[in-house]
């Protein structure tokens, strides 16, 4: 079984999330794809992150009735910073030896890897696939290479979707009172609204 693992804050989850997700089960014939929401990601420790019951919502309501999609709870249960490490280490041991993970994240990411927590272990235990971004350069696989030995034989580069939408922006747009109406799922748009989520 190939499962995929789309990590991130989801703060809050957008049509981004969702089209990179689709496209990644179908290019890599993924069984299903892992929605895992952060607890406090170490990297966004200057960031206060919205509580995790409200992105954990607004998830539920954008997968609800999409097949080949699920929610993992596993790192917002995991109290103290999130390394995705962990994650994948407690994965493999839910699953059979034959299954294969593959963690979807950005081609900016991809970049920042050597800076991660125990990266080489990472990489030697599933394969990234890194999905391109507007106004992000390809990634130097050989610079990557050369700082995590055997990362270029475990990466996987997704040249579709090129998705130019980010929670950052959409956070900013509800705080100034504009519409995210076309860059979220309506169930979440409702919530955030709401809720009151993201109002200065």
């Amino acid at each position: 079984m190939n499962v995929g693992i789309l990590g991130g804050t989801f703060d809050p989850v957008h049509n981004g999330h969702l089209i990179l997700a689709e496209v990644a089960r179908k290019q890599l014939n993924l069984s299903v794809v892992l929605f895992m929401p952060a607890g406090q990601p170490w990297l966004k420790t200057e960031r206060i992150i919205t509580p995790a019951e409200h992105r954990l919502q607004m998830l539920r309501l954008a997968l609800a009735g999409k097949t080949g999609f699920r929610i993992s709870e596993m790192e917002i249960q995991r109290p103290g910073p999130t390394y995705t490490i962990d994650t994948i280490n407690q994965l493999k041991k839910d699953l059979n030896t034959e299954d294969e993970l593959f963690f979807i994240l950005g081609q900016d990411i991809l970049m920042q890897l050597p800076q991660w927590h125990e990266a080489s272990a990472l990489v030697q235990l599933c394969y990234l696939v890194a999905a391109s971004r507007p106004g992000v350069k390809k990634p130097d696989l050989k610079a990557l290479e050369l700082k995590i030995p055997g990362i270029t034989q475990r990466v996987m580069l997704l040249k579709e979707p090129m998705i130019d939408i980010s929670a950052t922006d959409i956070r900013v747009r509800v705080a100034r009172g504009l519409s995210v109406r076309h860059l979220v799922p309506e169930p979440v748009n409702r919530y955030i609204k709401e809720q009151r989520l993201y109002v200065s």
